[in-house]
């Protein structure tokens, strides 16, 4: 698989491990009504995070929301605050990938950046992912321990005979939504981690040098250097000592004993 295809794959299973999360915190079946040995069927209640809901045979629903803050169980307030720090962080990880997809220019932006983006977005779809499992989880084990807490109150020591008829809720479809999307979103993220090694540039071992070709007939002398090329004019100076004139041909001197050619 190439890094744009699995890039572009991380990003719509973390996109649609978002939506799930947005569908499942606000829905309102998270635990519906257990209808096993129970002789009213007329009334079917279920609950969600924000308000509880009662269904009659007739087809009215009618829902109630949680008017207060302080008297609900810590656990369900526990379950809020992750489902809502998932679906932030998607929300954050979702915009930074969006730039930081391989097949998006913006600018100048190189691949080291862009990697940099890619992973960042990854480990926020990965903690997503599990803020939303966790939550979920954890509202499952809390029904699994009412369930049963219930079901021991329900029948007495003597014979197993029914002694009253209490409510007992069980899995609704709004946990499964979100066991789903917090799996999507958690292999999104992940797919945008193992993304990122492609996205970036890889690093050399040796550092490059720069060579300069040296000019044609480089003569060196204590004095300094003179360099001459075979397209050089030869030019003549005229130079005076002792009163006469010496006409020196630089271009075809004799070279000396320092000269190094």
């Amino acid at each position: 698989m190439s890094t744009t295809t699995c890039q572009v794959v991380g990003f719509l299973l973390s996109m649609l491990g978002l939506a799930g999360c947005i569908t499942a915190t606000v829905m309102d079946m998270w635990s519906t009504q257990d209808l096993y040995d129970n002789p009213v069927t007329a009334v079917f209640q279920y609950e969600g995070l924000w308000r509880s809901c009662v269904q009659q045979s007739s087809g009215f629903t009618q829902c109630r929301p949680y008017f207060t803050i302080l008297g609900l169980p810590a656990m369900l307030q526990a379950v809020r605050a992750l489902m809502i720090v998932g679906i932030v962080l998607s929300i954050i990880g979702l915009l930074v990938s969006i730039f930081a997809l391989k097949c998006i220019r913006i600018g100048s932006m190189d691949d080291s950046a862009k990697a940099k983006m890619t992973l960042t977005s990854g480990i926020m779809f990965i903690i997503s992912g599990l803020c939303a499992i966790a939550g979920v989880s954890v509202f499952a084990n809390m029904l699994v321990t009412n369930f049963w807490m219930s079901t021991a109150n329900m029948y007495t020591s003597m014979g197993g005979m029914v002694q009253t008829v209490q409510t007992r809720y069980t899995f609704g479809a709004a946990l499964f939504v979100g066991w789903v999307a917090g799996g999507l979103t958690l292999i999104g993220g992940v797919l945008m981690c193992i993304t990122c090694r492609g996205l970036a540039p890889e690093e050399t071992n040796y550092k490059a040098v720069s060579y300069h070709a040296s000019g044609h007939n480089v003569a060196y002398r204590p004095g300094g250097f003179k360099a001459s090329t075979v397209f050089e004019s030869n030019t003549k100076n005229k130079k005076i000592y002792d009163g006469g004139a010496r006409t020196e041909d630089e271009g075809q001197s004799h070279p000396s004993k320092y000269d190094y050619v």
